[in-house]
């Protein structure tokens, strides 16, 4: 229950846009909470640290702004991994990302077939992923279970499979909106490019449970013609529904729209309040250090096969860094 004698104060939305941010929303008439994610730079560096085709980039920032859209809302220190594996052209997305807002990701992917799905004309998301599945894992850290949701791609995009992942795991409705673009900007030294990505996300969560109940799952075995269950949808979950549909991929990513301004566009009229924002950096974890120890685990036959040209190299397939290491410095008897 609301205090009558706690004033909450308003504000014009913030006209001053921002990059590498989430901000957390509430729009407390209609039950309702967001976030809206906006990344400049991060997304950029992930991106332009391998030499994916367009594609295959917009693929995994979409990627990347989902994880970075749920991981954020954790509320404890730890990890949330993103992860897909599939039969498509990008065979595996994988975005790591560290609370409070450390996030890497890198993409793996068959050079022919995404050239051949470009020529023909079939790059879009669900094709490139094809059928396999989408694993959401949330690690609190040591001395803690994983808790790991799994969902089915198939075929479809990673909204499809966002929307999908709520109805079954969480059973919270939910709609969830992705945008990726490279943007070109004409300077004196010529057109420069970089990448940004933007979401957002909407949820229905009353505090009455009954009204946030969504139909029965199939049980995959009924007899045919059984009716699917149905539950009727609750009014303020329509009305936050189709006011987040009207967003367009350009407003997510315009580096002159900032988030509070798109928040209060689509939610002035109920009212909407917006919470302190999380910074967002694209930051890899390895360390040289780390892979010393790393290959140092390994046996010395295993070391031994390493070597090309008198040295061990390893590349980190996040960040594209790479390590080089005289076998003497990785040999485990002198550690």
């Amino acid at each position: 229950m609301n205090d009558p004698d706690i004033v909450i104060p308003s504000r014009a939305p913030s006209a001053t846009p921002a990059d590498d941010i989430v901000t957390p929303f509430e729009v407390a008439k209609l039950d309702l909470r967001g976030r809206v994610v906006r990344l400049g730079s991060s997304v950029n560096r992930i991106l332009a640290r391998h030499a994916y085709p367009a594609p295959v980039a917009k693929l995994l920032g979409e990627a990347v702004v989902l994880a970075v859209m749920l991981g954020s809302s954790l509320k404890f220190n730890g990890r949330f991994i993103l992860q897909t594996q599939s039969d498509g052209p990008v065979r595996m997305l994988v975005v790591d990302f560290v609370t409070p807002g450390k996030v890497r990701a890198c993409a793996r992917f068959d050079k022919s077939r995404v050239a051949a799905a470009i020529a023909e004309g079939r790059a879009d998301g669900g094709a490139l992923l094809g059928r396999g599945h989408l694993a959401m894992t949330i690690d609190p850290g040591a001395h803690m279970n994983r808790y790991q949701g799994l969902v089915a791609l198939t075929g479809g995009s990673l909204e499809e499979a966002a929307h999908e992942y709520f109805l079954r795991s969480e059973q919270i409705p939910t709609r969830v909106r992705l945008a990726v673009a490279e943007e070109l900007r004409a300077g004196e030294s010529g057109v420069s490019h970089g990448w940004r990505a933007g979401g957002i996300m909407l949820q229905f969560l009353p505090k009455a449970g009954e009204r946030a109940r969504v139909p029965d799952l199939d049980p995959g075995d009924a007899p045919a013609g059984t009716e699917p269950h149905r539950v009727a949808e609750d009014d303020a979950w329509i009305e936050g529904r189709a006011l987040v549909s009207t967003v367009e991929d350009v407003e997510l990513i315009d580096p002159a729209l900032s988030s509070e301004r798109l928040i209060y566009r689509l939610f002035h009229e109920p009212g909407v309040r917006v919470f302190r924002v999380d910074t967002i950096t694209a930051e890899c974890s390895c360390s040289r250090a780390g892979v010393e120890a790393m290959l140092r685990s390994f046996s010395q036959n295993d070391r031994d096969h390493m070597v090309e040209n008198g040295k061990i190299s390893v590349t980190c397939e996040f960040c594209n860094a790479t390590y080089e290491f005289a076998p003497s410095e990785v040999d485990a008897k002198t550690h």
